[in-house]
């Protein structure tokens, strides 16, 4: 069983309501059940939370953002990387990578340099330990 998500985002001790104009059926694919978005591993559920705040800081409108997650998704089934759906967030966090670079949010080399930082903390992290993101 998937845990579910109460749509709101806690930034830094707050908890804010997501913002009115996101409109979640614009994601066909977004895994969900009756209640909501599910989730399988919790960077799922902080790739999610973190395009509701960048869109509640007016980073992208919500049209923007379900554009980039469809463009991300028909590159996919347009190469050897389609697959059943059970990918959905590596589509997600593809697409947010790229807006956040075509936003200017982060500088395309910080954002490599971030991936390539979290790469290897993945694979130097033993099974079943916190992944910690040294400076």
């Amino acid at each position: 069983m998937h845990p579910h998500v109460t749509v709101f985002i806690w930034t830094s001790g707050m908890t804010t309501s997501n913002p009115s104009d996101i409109n979640l059926d614009q994601l066909p694919a977004l895994p969900r059940d009756d209640k909501g978005p599910v989730f399988k591993a919790p960077w799922e559920a902080q790739a999610f939370a973190m395009t509701l705040e960048l869109h509640r800081r007016d980073i992208f409108t919500w049209p923007e953002w379900a554009g980039a997650l469809a463009e991300e998704i028909a590159h996919a089934r347009k190469g050897d990387d389609w697959d059943d759906g059970s990918h959905y967030y590596e589509r997600w966090l593809a697409a947010l990578e790229k807006i956040v670079a075509e936003k200017n949010v982060v500088g395309i080399a910080d954002l490599e340099k971030r991936i390539e930082a979290w790469d290897q903390a993945v694979k130097t992290t033993p099974e079943g330990k916190p992944i910690v993101l040294r400076r």
